[in-house]
């Protein structure tokens, strides 16, 4: 069926998809709710927005029951690590400069994946607008880094935002004050789909009103579909752009390469993944694998239960994906108007606050792996991926560990191992607020190697901690860390409070 991919979204005819479904059966009930959604909606264009995404979502569903009764699990004895073709070293690439590639600049855009809120850090709105360094956010560091790009390249590289309905009124705000900067930012929203019911398979919403709880964002794989829809990808291959940049906008470590964005160009390369060495903090990361002789991401959701300590196994899978993805404007527009570009589905299960239990089905943006030509991954340092998903993350990025320079961090060269310290936070510092308040400032951690803090633990200021540090306050004591302590491979328990003076 022809699709309509203009910014004034054209609705698919639901009676047409309707009709492959026998009367009385499941697909023809959701399909009968979706359209009574739709005809709630006021005509103009959110009707027609609001349509194209139920008919995106049924296809999806419809997808889900088809591969709940047909499709095989995952054979593991076909599963493999990645042919050495399939992952490359980044060192083994052309080394270049940002000012070196300009003329490529000119051909790319960046896309910063916007929908996730706060709130597990204890924050409302946005997470790309916590505060991270400096008093400066996500978006204020991301914004620094491509006025940086275009300052010294000459380039005028777009900033883009995918937005969810979590998101999209605060962002639109917030972005308002970089209207002096030396950047051009954009913004879409991924879909908003219904959640439906474990039991019965029907939507729980019964209004396109956005009640929480009722609509979610169905995962960033739905990336593709979106930025299509939006029309912002015909208006990139208008403007004469080639490759977008891809990634988390809470990963301060994902800024654009030159040595990568030249070898996408040299090698034509439809997708290139940004991949690293795994620790034991990433075993439940995806990792690409061979599959029956064709490039695939596995994620830990589609491993058979059997075999996920083996998938944890650092020594049999050693890479995993950073999320940081390289991949060609016009392929995604061909692959998108195929229809066939179906992505790995991740069947979520959640349960309402009143107890429900519903259903949520996602994809990731990683797993199109599959679908494009010359698809792969290059194996890049540790320092490309630097998430904040934690106060455990935030501790390190507003440490002396990290140097800030045009909205980039770097590994403090006064640091004698390159190597990031294991940090474990416990729950009274779980909350940004609460962290905050137990730390007058960073302490400096130049000589650490792993810090433990558990219980009610305060931190004055010029704390020094190296080496092995663990902090145990029990049940109902408290520790206070008094000005200018010099903790080195200390164990500190008990009830300890030392005054300033």
């Amino acid at each position: 069926m022809p699709q309509d991919r203009r910014a004034s979204f054209t609705r698919h005819n639901s009676q047409d998809m309707r009709s492959s479904s026998a009367p009385g059966g499941v697909e023809h009930a959701v399909r009968v709710d979706l359209d009574g959604l739709i005809k709630q909606m006021p005509e103009g264009p959110d009707k027609d927005k609001f349509s194209k995404e139920m008919d995106d979502f049924y296809r999806l569903f419809t997808r889900f029951l088809h591969e709940k009764k047909h499709s095989k699990p995952l054979d593991w004895e076909k599963v493999r690590g990645p042919k050495p073709e399939d992952v490359i070293a980044y060192r083994d690439l052309e080394k270049k400069e940002l000012k070196n590639v300009a003329p490529l600049l000119s051909k790319l855009a960046v896309l910063k994946l916007n929908g996730g809120l706060g709130t597990t850090m204890g924050c409302v709105g946005p997470k790309s607008a916590i505060e991270v360094r400096d008093g400066q956010t996500f978006l204020d560091l991301t914004v620094q880094q491509i006025e940086y790009l275009n300052q010294v390249s000459g380039a005028d590289v777009p900033l883009i935002l995918m937005n969810s309905f979590n998101t999209d009124e605060d962002t639109g705000k917030i972005v308002q004050k970089y209207s002096n900067h030396n950047v051009s930012i954009c913004t879409f929203n991924q879909s908003r789909y219904p959640r439906f019911k474990a039991d019965s398979n029907l939507p729980l919403a019964r209004t396109p009103e956005n009640k929480p709880g009722f609509w979610y964002p169905p995962g960033h794989g739905d990336l593709y579909e979106s930025f299509a829809n939006s029309g912002l990808l015909d208006q990139l291959i208008e403007e004469g752009k080639e490759w977008v940049f891809i990634s988390n906008v809470d990963n301060l470590g994902a800024t654009v390469d030159a040595s990568i964005l030249q070898h996408m160009a040299d090698t034509g390369a439809e997708f290139v993944m940004e991949v690293t060495d795994k620790t034991k903090a990433d075993i439940k990361g995806g990792t690409i694998i061979d599959y029956d002789g064709q490039i695939r991401l596995l994620e830990i959701a589609q491993v058979p239960k059997a075999h996920v300590d083996d998938f944890k196994r650092v020594k049999k899978f050693k890479i995993f994906n950073t999320n940081n993805l390289w991949i060609s404007i016009k392929a995604i527009k061909r692959l998108v108007a195929s229809q066939k570009f179906d992505l790995d589905l991740i069947v979520n299960h959640k349960t309402t606050d009143d107890g429900t239990a519903v259903v949520q089905l996602e994809t990731a943006v990683g797993a199109a792996i599959k679908h494009f030509a010359g698809a792969h991954g290059v194996n890049v340092p540790r320092s490309r991926f630097l998430p904040v998903k934690s106060t455990s993350d935030l501790f390190l990025v507003t440490s002396d560990l990290y140097l800030l320079e045009n909205g980039q961090l770097f590994m403090n060269p006064k640091r004698t191992f390159k190597t990031v310290p294991v940090i474990k936070l416990g729950d009274h510092f779980k909350k940004v607020n609460d962290y905050l308040a137990r730390f007058k400032t960073p302490p400096q951690i130049l000589e650490l190697d792993h810090l433990t803090v558990t219980g009610d633990v305060c931190f004055s200021s010029d704390v020094t901690l190296e080496g092995t540090v663990i902090i145990v306050a029990n049940y109902g004591a408290h520790i206070d860390i008094p000005r200018g302590a010099i903790l080195n491979d200390k164990v500190v328990s008990g009830d300890l409070r030392l005054l300033d003076h």
